[in-house]
């Protein structure tokens, strides 16, 4: 009895332990695909075809990038067995520590058994040799890729650079399909578009023999499948007139955005100093890996969409605007000026002294008058209707977020900065609370400066709106993009949409229009002139704590249809009217004239050559023996990590506010204007006009500048 148990026991474990194998052969063979891709592996080669990456193209539908054809060598660790390493090492000009230094690194980002990159980017002649010589290098096979190049050498910032993709990349990415070796853009439109750009890989498969050797198509190709080009990108920029923003903008820092005011699409968007983009294809990024994170410079820094400026006096239009739309001020407003605004203790300087210049407004805006507009500012701020200034303050915000100022616009780049329209929040902290302040505490706000800033974008953007008579389309580089569908319908419907953000009567932007038409016929920017065209502007020269002040110029034209809105900064440049302005009309002219008459040609030529860079900067490039930097075609970028952060420096995320709609009051009964002396019946010239005459520098904390 005892032995039959025994030998029933036995049987039951035997049986038990026939079905766990049984269930692990059915599990192995016909549900897991470990083995099976092992095997394959070990019999097929598989071959993966990189696409084209779609062309982007500007308004007359040239060429703004282009693919050419590079090789990679790489190689199957696994598989590099008998390796003649000291005919490849001969050829890459490398020796065997630096040969095993990098098998490794391939073993580290694709494992033993997939290929990864050994050699990037082959000169014709490394080609060639290791064509010649692969029978003897195992496990090394020639890869085909485009990568980008760059037929005008320009528009850096805005296109963006491809790199290869890391470990971060991957796993943000983990469901895009991205493996290790993969090239995908990195910022710009590469970035923002790379889901159309990429297109979609192919792959060929090889049957191998048990030593490796490639036999052939594995099942006569029908399980390959074919490389997808990208799509392509048509966007409404101007390479001509992006050339020349870059030009002019040589040997200065700062910034040239130009928008079309009709529809929001951007014809140039220029920062300096700036790179060549071919220095960040092939082999270039990696011979110049390091120079530019040291540059203090930072040419990959598009200060189009990050640079943060007081707007200075190119800011007084839109607090005009307020002050009419809220019935604070009618059109004949004036206001006694006499050089200084003493209304709040603290002088404030104006750059006039004869009576009558801010008689009007359409005057004072002629004329950049401070006094009137810290005046018109106040007024905002101390409206009775809103009873105290903490409430006024607020409305004057909502007015500034609306106008796009203080706020991402939304633009098709990625890293765009929302600048600064002060929160109270900031004021009640230095004041001790709302209650012990008032608009003297924050009197320059009304001239573009206390701690107000915008980006060059901003700026262009709110000439667009005032182009418009009070609305705007969000600023998009992308107008279509190739065989677009719904997808790419939904993609582009912000910028497609007319953004009607206030109520202000189109009759107070006829006025204000007016009064910046007169800015270019006897006003501070008098003397630039665009051939064939009338055009509106306002100069600015906004105070820099950090050194001389900065040049800014807002435009659009032509004055009754405009079809192009212009912001211009160069920073540590003095007088608006004197470095921004002329840039500014160079860039309109070509523009609307599609050429430059013989003597602007001669004025781009000047202008590009005279060095405003500040010399802080300068000395740094001597001390550093790094005065080749100096010339912007030398510029060059680097591969991701440490050049990432600097390019994506992350800022304070906005409070996200629902903003009302701006509403008309009813300005039936306009409060008691002031009485003011008419004006004199002469031209009114500013010293700043012209550069041979001399002017006493005014750059202290207590006399504001902004004209």
């Amino acid at each position: 009895m005892y032995n039959s148990n025994r030998g029933g026991i036995i049987q039951i474990i035997i049986g038990i332990i026939f079905i766990l194998i049984t269930a692990q052969l059915i599990s192995l063979q016909i549900f897991s695909s470990k083995y099976v891709l092992a095997a394959n592996n070990n019999a097929i080669f598989r071959k993966i075809i990189y696409p084209d990456r779609g062309i982007i193209y500007d308004r007359k539908k040239r060429a703004l990038l282009e693919n050419t054809i590079s090789y990679d060598l790489v190689v199957i660790p696994n598989e590099a067995r008998g390796v003649d390493t000291a005919t490849l090492c001969e050829i890459l000009k490398i020796d065997k520590a630096a040969y095993s230094k990098r098998m490794v690194e391939v073993i580290i980002k694709n494992s033993r058994v997939k290929s990864g990159v050994f050699e990037p980017f082959l000169s014709a002649e490394l080609y060639a040799q290791l064509t010649e010589n692969l029978y003897r290098f195992p496990g090394f096979s020639l890869s085909e890729r485009s990568i980008r190049s760059y037929p005008y050498n320009t528009a850096a910032h805005v296109l963006g650079y491809v790199a290869e993709v890391d470990v971060n990349f991957l796993q943000k990415h983990g469901e895009e399909g991205y493996e290790m070796g993969d090239y995908a853009g990195m910022t710009g439109l590469e970035k923002q578009y790379e889901s159309i750009l990429m297109g979609q890989r192919g792959v060929k498969r090889f049957l191998r023999d048990n030593k490796g050797k490639i036999q052939g198509p594995f099942e006569k190709g029908e399980f390959d499948t074919l490389a997808i080009a990208g799509r392509n990108l048509f966007t409404s920029m101007d390479v001509e007139v992006q050339q020349l923003a870059e030009k002019l903008l040589q040997h200065k820092i700062g910034s040239v955005v130009a928008l079309n005011p009709k529809t929001g699409s951007v014809i140039a968007m220029a920062s300096s100093p700036g790179y060549n983009p071919n220095l960040l294809t092939g082999n270039q990024r990696r011979k110049t890996i390091g120079r530019l994170l040291t540059d203090t410079a930072r040419p990959i820094y598009n200060r189009a969409i990050k640079g943060q400026y007081p707007p200075g006096s190119t800011f007084k239009p839109l607090g005009a605007l307020i002050a009419l739309d809220e019935g604070l001020i009618t059109p004949s407003f004036g206001y006694n000026c006499f050089g200084l605004y003493t209304s709040c203790g603290d002088p404030r300087k104006c750059e006039h002294h004869n009576a009558g210049h801010a008689a009007n407004l359409q005057l004072a805006l002629a004329n950049s008058c401070n006094s009137y507009f810290l005046q018109v500012f106040r007024m905002a701020i101390d409206n009775p209707k809103y009873r105290d200034a903490k409430k006024g303050y607020l409305k004057w915000k909502q007015y500034m977020n609306s106008f796009g100022l203080g706020r991402k616009l939304g633009i098709d780049l990625p890293s765009e900065n929302r600048a600064n329209i002060p929160d109270t929040a900031q004021y009640n902290k230095d004041f001790g609370g709302a209650k012990y302040w008032n608009s003297c505490y924050m009197l320059t706000l009304g001239i573009g400066q206390d701690r107000m800033t915008a980006t060059p974008l901003q700026l262009a953007n709110a000439m667009a709106f005032i182009a418009n008579k009070g609305y705007y389309y969000t600023p998009h580089f992308i107008d279509s993009i190739e065989e677009e569908d719904e997808v790419d319908k939904k993609l582009l419907e912000d910028f497609r949409v007319k953004q009607e953000v206030t109520k202000i009567p189109t009759e107070y932007f006829d006025v204000i229009k007016e009064g910046m038409h007169d800015v270019t016929v006897y006003g501070t920017a008098a003397f630039i002139k665009v051939p064939g065209h009338e055009f509106c502007a306002k100069t600015g020269t906004a105070q820099n704590p950090h050194g001389k002040n900065h040049s800014l110029f807002v435009c659009f034209a032509p004055k009754d249809n405009p079809k192009i809105a212009v912001a211009v900064i160069v920073e540590n440049a003095g007088f608006g009217a004197t470095w921004a302005g002329p840039i500014a009309g160079l860039v309109m002219e070509k523009y609307l004239n599609d050429t430059l008459t013989k003597e602007s040609k001669t004025k781009v030529d000047y202008l590009s050559n005279v060095d405003l860079m500040p010399e802080a900067i300068k000395a740094w490039y001597i001390r550093n023996n790094k005065t080749e930097m100096l010339s912007p075609i030398e510029y060059n970028n680097d591969e991701l990590a440490d050049i990432w952060d600097m390019e994506m420096l992350s800022e304070t995320a906005p409070i996200k506010t629902k903003l009302d709609t701006i509403k008309k009051l009813d300005t039936a009964a306009p409060p008691v204007q002031p009485k003011a002396p008419a004006p004199k019946n002469k031209k009114m010239k500013e010293n700043a006009l012209n550069p041979k005459l001399k002017k006493k520098k005014v750059n202290s904390k207590k006399n504001n500048v902004s004209i």
